[in-house]
């Protein structure tokens, strides 16, 4: 008995959808991804990790569930388990290909400086937070050339100046001899539009980072219907 929740590979002959999984390997090698529509990327993710089963239906069904694509790829594990058919080799082809994508666009960032290669910024964080069912807080610190030197998490849940701690902001800034930093955080509810918190946060940051000569370079609110970036909006 298969105890991951994926259905047993059974020997015998090709099912009926093997002619049809064919087609999409040859449209995935020649067109490459822009050539599936989202459901058939998906559908081959899925083939791979139970090739013995028609999964049109299953992945229609993931991207119907969590709301497309990029929403599927951040769901956490005990979600998608929750779905019929869904099991741990499946969770681990989604989790994967999520890892990849991220690992791609981070080494997009971490190559260039920041500030010359803000698209590139913007695109991974909103991969990598918009998605997020909480609020979550991180830290990028950048160097006088404004290169990344660190990318860090520092809080998760309710975002106010409790939670965050700007002394520890500080310090932490300080113990890396970072020369500024940017804040980021997404909004779980799609709007990133800044809260009277997110705005008060942003300034108490600031003047904590005055006095050893840290500037804050920006404020990131990422959320699903796209991003915020205070200093932009003239906040800082």
């Amino acid at each position: 008995m298969s105890m991951s929740g994926d259905p047993q590979r059974e020997s015998g002959p090709p099912p009926d959808h093997h002619g049809h999984r064919a087609r999409l390997r040859q449209r995935l090698v020649g067109q490459g991804g822009d050539g599936l529509h989202d459901y058939e990327l998906i559908e081959y993710l899925l083939a791979l990790a139970i090739p013995r089963r028609d999964t049109k239906p299953l992945a229609k069904a993931l991207l119907a569930e969590f709301g497309g694509i990029g929403a599927l790829m951040a769901a956490p594990a005990d979600e998608l388990m929750r779905v019929k058919g869904i099991g741990e080799t499946t969770i681990a082809a989604i989790k994967i290909v999520q890892a990849t994508a991220l690992r791609m666009l981070r080494t997009q960032v971490a190559n260039r400086p920041v500030i010359a290669n803000w698209q590139a910024l913007i695109d991974y964080l909103h991969a990598d937070m918009a998605h997020h069912l909480i609020e979550r807080v991180r830290v990028l610190h950048l160097n006088t050339r404004n290169m990344l030197i660190r990318d860090e998490l520092i809080a998760e849940g309710t975002i106010d100046e409790a939670a965050v701690h700007v002394r520890q902001i500080l310090k932490r800034a300080m113990d890396l001899g970072s020369a500024s930093i940017i804040l980021v955080h997404n909004h779980p509810g799609g709007d990133p539009s800044p809260s009277r918190a997110d705005i008060e946060l942003t300034r108490s940051i600031a003047t904590a980072l005055k006095a050893p000569g840290i500037a804050l370079h920006d404020h990131i609110i990422i959320g699903t219907q796209g991003h915020v970036s205070l200093r932009a909006q003239g906040l800082i």
